[in-house]
């Protein structure tokens, strides 16, 4: 998998209706490497710093019993809005992630936008120009 260590992100999209969300950054030794970061059939997702030259440090593939555990606050003061989607539990909510085959990433910055995804995949590739 091709490296985004350093990247810069220069744009994100969110397309609800395909789930998907695809970063455009620039990598290589002097950020000038068009690299797309797709994360597909996405369940969910949160941003926060999103700034002008956001700069990745990594994205991390964590236990999905870690998102519900990482975000109870945010989870309990979403869940009458049946966001990510209905469940009673939290225990079923982590169940469906589970048996869905979901997965969590968290995107770390060295500068600007970090947060996280659930999706069932992602890919990066370098951009064909």
């Amino acid at each position: 998998m091709q490296s985004i260590h350093d990247n810069e992100i220069v744009s994100y999209t969110v397309d609800l209706q395909k789930s998907k969300i695809t970063f455009q950054t620039l990598g290589g030794k002097d950020n000038s490497v068009p690299i797309i970061i797709e994360f597909i059939d996405i369940l969910a997702h949160f941003f926060e710093t999103q700034l002008q030259g956001s700069i990745l440090l990594d994205i991390s593939q964590c236990e999905i019993s870690s998102f519900v555990k990482d975000n109870k606050k945010l989870l309990d003061n979403q869940k009458d809005s049946a966001w990510p989607m209905y469940y009673e539990r939290t225990e079923d909510l982590l169940e469906r992630l589970l048996h869905n085959n979901y997965n969590y990433y968290v995107i770390y910055a060295s500068y600007g936008l970090n947060g996280w995804v659930i999706a069932k995949e992602y890919s990066v590739y370098r951009q064909s120009i």
